[in-house]
């Protein structure tokens, strides 16, 4: 097969390990553009296994298909990407990974004295929101997630 004939769904599933249904879908939602050959059927770019890699570790990383597209769609369709292309992405990505870490890290290290609790001293939960005080400062657990009960420090 000549590189201009494309590669099949079949050769891009057995490259990048996804199964063709995913494809698809990344397809519908405008993550790789395919184009059909005389035939009808669906032909991609080398480069498109390097989009689709990328897909699959961005979300494993916890990236949602929103926040994937948007870098993608910073990347040229008519080209394979260069390395300065990459490094633009994983700049932004790299960003958004060291706050998820430092988060990650924040609730390890409460989590276990929330574990050693046994919630026998609710002044020092981070869950426990009284009256629900917590409301002010936004959705989710948030004493857990950094905010401070007012006069105390975070935790």
């Amino acid at each position: 097969m000549g590189v201009s004939e494309g590669l099949s769904i079949g050769d891009i599933a057995a490259r990048t390990g996804l199964a063709v249904s995913a494809i698809r879908y990344y397809e519908d939602e405008g993550l790789v553009a395919p184009w059909r050959n005389a035939g009808g059927r669906r032909r991609f770019q080398r480069a498109d296994i390097r989009r689709l890699s990328f897909i699959m570790v961005a979300q494993q990383f916890g990236f949602t298909l929103a926040q994937i597209r948007v870098e993608l769609d910073r990347l040229p369709r008519h080209r394979a990407p260069t390395k300065a292309d990459w490094a633009r992405i994983s700049g932004t990505f790299r960003d958004g990974l060291n706050d998820r870490i430092a988060r990650l890290e924040k609730l390890r290290d409460t989590l276990d004295g929330c574990i050693g609790c046994g919630c026998l001293s609710l002044e020092a939960c981070a869950l426990y929101n009284p009256a629900d005080q917590a409301h002010g400062y936004g959705k989710g657990p948030r004493y857990l997630l950094g905010d401070a009960p007012a006069g105390q420090e975070s935790v």
